[in-house]
This record gives structure tokens, C-alpha cells and sequence, in this order.
């Protein structure tokens, strides 16, 4: 068994730290719904199947766009993740900074959003100070989760042993992929399905304390 105080915690950021799902993720859909039909010249309703159809294929739409339109993708992800109202937007429970607090060992935000966008949210939750790097789609070299290079590209620049490693995650296919790796999975969800691969669910992350014993 790990140690607790020599474990790596790898935090996905949207619907695992915060709710994305009232405010945020609608924003981010119909932005890239638009850019897609700006880029594309198709109408809102064609981009919208198109970015549907990439985000199944690639893990991302910005995947789908930069390999079949070799689309910016600084480009993209400022025009996509441009929120003048960010702080009325986000959904998160004030308990949050304490419970990481609590939490031992060293912990890491790993998620396929923008830097720019992750620094934000993590600032306006005041939990920034708490994570000792954020790994963002532009450090996992455009490479997103599930995609096991973005991982690979994680472990070797920390040094990390993915045996000391547990991911905590809203999506069961990035949580897979951290299975192979050896890691332990968290995944963080409401429904009852449990995949083979998930070592423990939780309904809220806040959970994460009293449930280390689990792990």
C-alpha cells in the first residue's frame, strides 16, 4: 500500500472540482458549435453534429479540427473559452480548499482545458495554492485524455510512478486509461454503474477524506 503522504493526486478540473454542467459546459458548447460552423461554413445545426462527432472520434473537438482542417489551436481555444463572466458562471462548493487541505500528498490538476481557463477557475475557487502544477491541454502537447500520450507526457515530465498515482475523474473512458497505466481510479459521479476499471466512486469529491481507507 502507498503511503499516504507519498501519493500523487491527479485531478481532473470540469465536473470534478466544480459543476460545469449548468453554465459552463452549454457555453463552451455553443462556442465551439460556432466556430466549427464559422471555420467550416456549414450552419449552426451541421457544426454542431460535425463537434459531436469529433468529440466521440478524438476525445476533442479541437482534436477533430487541427487534424482534419488544420485548425489554430491557440486560436481555437481563445475563441472558444472566452468567459467575461466566469465568476457568476461557476458552481462549486466552498468546502473544496479545506478538503484538499486534509488531503495528504502532492496534488496535480490534469485536465483538456485551456490553461488560461484552468488558472481562472482555480483562482476564483481559491484553490490554486493548493495544486503544484496545472497540466492543461497545451502541456499535454494538444494530446487529450483518453489519449495515453498525454498521460505519458505527465509521468515523465513529474517523474511520477503511475503505481503512486490516483486519478480522480467525472469520465470513465479518461479513468481507463489510468487503470492500464497502474494507477488507482476515482471516479466521481452520481450514477450507480461502476466500470470494472474503477477502483472507487464517489457522489461529490468532497467524499475523497473519509474514503481513503478505500484506496
Amino acid at each position: 500500500m502507498t503511503a499516504p503522504s507519498s501519493r500523487v493526486w491527479l485531478f481532473d478540473l470540469d465536473n470534478t472540482l466544480h459543476d460545469a454542467t449548468p453554465h459552463i459546459f452549454p457555453h463552451i458548447n455553443r462556442s465551439m458549435t460556432a466556430y466549427v460552423a464559422a471555420a467550416l461554413g456549414l450552419s449552426f445545426e451541421e457544426a454542431g453534429r460535425v463537434r459531436t462527432d469529433y468529440w466521440q472520434r478524438y476525445g476533442a473537438t479541437l482534436t477533430g479540427m487541427m487534424r482534419r482542417h488544420d485548425t489554430q489551436p491557440a486560436h481555437f481555444l481563445h475563441q472558444t473559452h472566452h468567459f467575461p463572466e466566469l465568476a457568476n458562471m461557476l458552481v462549486f462548493d466552498r468546502a473544496l480548499k479545506s478538503m484538499l487541505r486534509r488531503l495528504p500528498g502532492r496534488k496535480i490538476v490534469f485536465s483538456n482545458a485551456p490553461l488560461h481557463y484552468a488558472e481562472a477557475v482555480l483562482a476564483l475557487m481559491g484553490i490554486r495554492q493548493q495544486f503544484d502544477t496545472v497540466y492543461s491541454i497545451e502541456r499535454l502537447r494538444f494530446r487529450p485524455k483518453p489519449e495515453i500520450r498525454g498521460f505519458m507526457h505527465l509521468l515523465k515530465t513529474e517523474r511520477l510512478n503511475p503505481s503512486r498515482c490516483i486519478m480522480v475523474e467525472d469520465s470513465p473512458a479518461n479513468l481507463k486509461t489510468a487503470k492500464a497505466l497502474g494507477m488507482k481510479t476515482v471516479l466521481v459521479s452520481r450514477h450507480a454503474k461502476l466500470p470494472a476499471w474503477v477502483d472507487l466512486r464517489l457522489q461529490s469529491v468532497l467524499e475523497l477524506p473519509r474514503r481513503l481507507g478505500e484506496l
